[in-house]
């Protein structure tokens, strides 16, 4: 049985041979998929997988705009009855290298620049300094508040349902290091920025310049109230880090307190952050506890990640954060995050862990958790945002940031595992 839903006025003409219509529109679709998956250019292990959340990617993309939905859904609990309920369909500023980089490793270039191009054309507090929000609506907008809809009762009982994001105001520094290493890989591997926009970007450098060292709510957006992050602070080093290079490669003029600032905050991080009786880096400045965020230390390159002070880092968020395979972002604790109940582990950390262990040397380790989380996905090759203890899946649905964990891990491995690590150009 064939369904048709359309958009009729009084102007709409009349419907006319619909079954010839309807085989028309499925064989048109089929082929457009097909030709687009066609063009990726990863053709190693897991590719099925990899294609899948490829064309997840693709179709939580505006075509209007070129921006990419986190999650299509909102209110999906992150525990079964559970307060943790919110809403995803936005387009987050932290998602935004590693969307870059995953569509240019698969050879998507065209939706890599659009992605750009809206950061660029409708994000107007880029020319902003020190006024960039974590997320913006498909169009560029700002107006999320955040309500509840007390009329619903929520999936299995999980309330409230909220729409708009209280978080969206909040003050994240580490928003600035994704921004700017998306634009440097994209400057790269992709085609060059204008001077506009570099220019817009260079004010926004130096505010981090002026203000890496303040307090804010962390990438987990936690409302129990600001911190000194770690993982903040170290997306602040690749703000400053990757428009040094952004500016070399164009010769652009260089200012020369951006390398100052950006070695005072590497050194802030190995001092401030290391907890040497733990013998690892904490979530934030004086806590004794990990941070699965921590993960991407070696991944975007602060650190080696075969060295010592990280191979102890990384045993002890193994201690912490894992479970089986499985990892936790934090341990969830009241007086910190100012929620109450609990929630899955976060299956983008376990991605990252993945990697990780990949970099580190232990290959066959990674391998086979990989694979083992490929396990959890649905029928059709989906991910939420987080597994439960059941194997069940928590969270908005389907969740970017997953896929694009998963992208990144295969990559990484099947690089390593071909002997292409070295060689790759990206």
């Amino acid at each position: 049985m064939d369904f048709i839903l359309e958009y009729s006025t009084c102007d709409t003409p009349a419907a006319v041979n619909l079954e010839e219509f309807v085989t028309k529109s499925l064989y048109d679709t089929i082929s457009y998929w097909n030709n687009w998956i066609s063009t990726c250019t990863y053709k190693g292990r897991w590719m099925e997988v990899v294609h899948r959340s490829a064309l997840v990617l693709k179709l939580m993309t505006s075509h209007k705009y070129g921006s990419i939905v986190a999650a299509p859904t909102f209110g999906l609990p992150e525990e079964i009855g559970g307060v943790r309920n919110w809403d995803y369909r936005y387009t987050w500023i932290r998602d935004a290298s590693f969307t870059v980089y995953a569509l240019l490793r698969l050879g998507y270039k065209k939706e890599a620049k659009e992605f750009v191009d809206w950061v660029d054309r409708q994000c107007d507090d880029v020319g902003s300094a020190g006024y960039l929000r974590l997320m913006y609506k498909l169009d560029g907008k700002m107006d999320l508040e955040e309500t509840e809809l007390s009329h619903l009762e929520g999936y299995k009982g999980s309330k409230p349902i909220r729409i708009g994001n209280g978080a969206h105001d909040q003050i994240q520094l580490d928003i600035y290091g994704e921004l700017l290493d998306s634009v440097y890989l994209y400057d790269r591997y992709g085609d060059r920025i204008s001077y506009g926009f570099w220019l817009d970007l260079k004010k926004q450098v130096e505010w981090v310049c002026n203000n890496w060292h303040r307090e804010d709510e962390g990438i987990w957006e936690v409302r129990g109230g600001t911190k000194q992050f770690l993982y903040s602070r170290m997306m602040c080093w690749v703000a400053i880090d990757r428009a040094i290079r952004i500016a070399r490669q164009h010769s652009y003029p260089l200012p020369p307190h951006w390398e100052q600032e950006r070695d005072k905050i590497f050194s802030s991080i190995h001092v401030e952050f290391w907890n040497k009786e733990l013998q690892c880096f904490v979530q934030y400045k004086g806590a004794d506890t990990v941070d699965a965020a921590t993960l991407l230390m070696p991944i975007i390159r602060f650190i080696s990640p075969k060295d010592p002070r990280w191979l102890s880092t990384l045993k002890r968020i193994e201690e912490e954060l894992v479970s089986d395979a499985l990892v936790y972002r934090y341990r969830p604790d009241e007086s910190f995050d100012g929620l109450s109940g609990g929630e899955g582990t976060f299956s983008m950390c376990t991605f990252w862990y993945v990697e990780c262990l990949a970099k580190a040397g232990q290959v066959d380790k990674a391998r086979f958790y990989f694979e083992k989380m490929l396990g959890y996905a649905n029928h059709v090759g989906l991910y939420a945002e987080m597994l439960g203890l059941k194997g069940d899946h928590l969270g908005n649905f389907p969740q970017a940031f997953t896929h694009l964990g998963l992208i990144t891990a295969a990559l990484t491995i099947n690089d390593i595992l071909e002997g292409e690590e070295n060689k790759r150009r990206l």
